[in-house]
This record gives C-alpha cells, sequence and structure tokens, in this order.
C-alpha cells in the first residue's frame, strides 16, 4: 500500500505574524497566523506547522497565545515548533492546542529530550526538526534558526534521532529556503533512503513540479513550503491534483 503524501504549508511566526526570509533572511510580513491556518485547513491542506523562528535564538518560549488562536481556528493536524527545551515544554503546548512538537536546537543540546518526550508522549506526536547546508561533501546541520554551525552531519543526526524515539524528521534544506528554485532532492533522498520514519522536505518550493520533484526524486513522505501557499502562488487542490496525475496517494 502506497503512502499517503502529505502537503503542509508552514507559518514561520515571529512577533505574532506570519513572516517569510531568502535563506533564512531578509524577513518580510506575510499575514495573521490564525487566519493563515484557518484559509489553509479550509483549502485542504492535510497538516498546518507553526515555527517561532525566533524562539530558540532569543530564549523565549513559543507564544502560547498563538498556539491555542491556531489551534481553535483547525480540524487537522497541527504542529509547533520554537524554543522547547523541556518535557514540560512539550507537554504545554500539546495542552495548547498542538497535536505534534517540533524539536531542533534543544535536540541537538540534549538528544535525550528526544527520548524522554517520545517516550512520555509518543514518537507520534515528536518531529525533530534539521536545518543543514552542503559544505561541498556533506550537510551540516546548524542550530538556533540557522546561526550557528554544529560539527554534525545531516544523514548521520537524523539516523541517531530515529533511534532517539524521533517520529518524524522534519528536514530543511538551508541553501535552498526561500529561494523558490527546487527542493533539495539530493539530500532528502539519501535521507529517506536510509531512515524507517516520514520524512518531511522543506526549502525551496516555487512550483508544483517542484512538489511532485521532492516526492518521486527526494524521496519524501509529506512536503512543507510557506511562500507559495501565503502569497497564493499556486493552490493545495492544485498540487495534489498534479501528485495524483502522477500516480501518487493523496487525501483530497
Amino acid at each position: 500500500m502506497s503512502v499517503t503524501i502529505r502537503i503542509i504549508p508552514c507559518l514561520d511566526v515571529r512577533g505574532g505574524r506570519v513572516v517569510k526570509g531568502i535563506n533564512f533572511e531578509d524577513i518580510v510580513d506575510a499575514g495573521d497566523p490564525a487566519e493563515a491556518a484557518q484559509r489553509y485547513d479550509e483549502e485542504g491542506a492535510d497538516e498546518i506547522c507553526m515555527l517561532d523562528i525566533d524562539a530558540s535564538y532569543e530564549a523565549r518560549s513559543t507564544t502560547l497565545e498563538t498556539v491555542e488562536k491556531i489551534a481553535n481556528q483547525v480540524f487537522i493536524p497541527f504542529t509547533v515548533g520554537g524554543g522547547i527545551k523541556t518535557v514540560n515544554d512539550v507537554e504545554v503546548l500539546l495542552k495548547s492546542g498542538a497535536d505534534k512538537v517540533s524539536i531542533n536546537t534543544s535536540a541537538i543540546i540534549n538528544p535525550n529530550l528526544i527520548k524522554e518526550a517520545s517516550k512520555e508522549f509518543g514518537s507520534q506526536c515528536i518531529v525533530v526538526a534539521i536545518d543543514a547546508k552542503f559544505n561541498g561533501e556533506n550537510w551540516s546541520v546548524y542550530t538556533h534558526g540557522g546561526k550557528n554551525k554544529t560539527d554534525l552531519d545531516a544523514l548521520s543526526w537524523s539516523k541517531e534521532v530515529e533511534q532517539l524515539g524521533a517520529g518524524e524528521i522534519l528536514m530543511t534544506s538551508m541553501d535552498k529556503d526561500g529561494t523558490k528554485s527546487g527542493f533539495d532532492n539530493n539530500l532528502n533522498s539519501s535521507l529517506a533512503e536510509n531512515l524507517n520514519i516520514p520524512l518531511i522536505a522543506s526549502g525551496g518550493a516555487g512550483s508544483i513540479n517542484h512538489l511532485v520533484d521532492a516526492v518521486k526524486l527526494g524521496k519524501a513522505d509529506a512536503v512543507l513550503a510557506a511562500s507559495i501557499f501565503h502569497y497564493k502562488e499556486i493552490t493545495i487542490s492544485k498540487v495534489k491534483d498534479s501528485l495524483k496525475k502522477e500516480g501518487l496517494s493523496v487525501r483530497l
């Protein structure tokens, strides 16, 4: 039985507003998060992802008020990331309306957080987000919203987080993020071939073909995009129609 491919609009939130940047910089305003989430739900999104993009860097917890507003507007799985440091942080977000949490920087600082959180709440609600950039040989992992380079390699780190209990991996290509030049299918396929948990591809969506290629060439189980949906350049239904024409399973 084929995997049903998921389309996930992403809300990058800063100061209670949706924002969008290029290569993690040049940030511009893109609207109200609760309004955007409601629109995506109505348009047929399979899930919604909200990332508080400054939470880790500025060492503050994700804005619970924004989380609650979005949770009240949507009836599809809702993932929240940003500033999650403890099992208690995970619990607070789940109680505020999140169905899953996305952990990035804190998972690298304290890998045991993945194990503790998945044991407490189930691996199905623990997503580990990885921000990676090609260094000429492999893909280096970055923390704090792409600001700090680590010694970790994306492939080995993704395998480690799977063993620690992560239920999914959200892989963002920093080279491709916001460029609309297509996903890093080399990065994603190399991960997908070595993982037994779902891979969400992120970074680079600029056309319907890019999303189709992320699944066919990049072997992603789900595709995350931001600006093409925010600015209504393409619709979720058109993406799903194209995936279906390629013989891929989608929820219509």
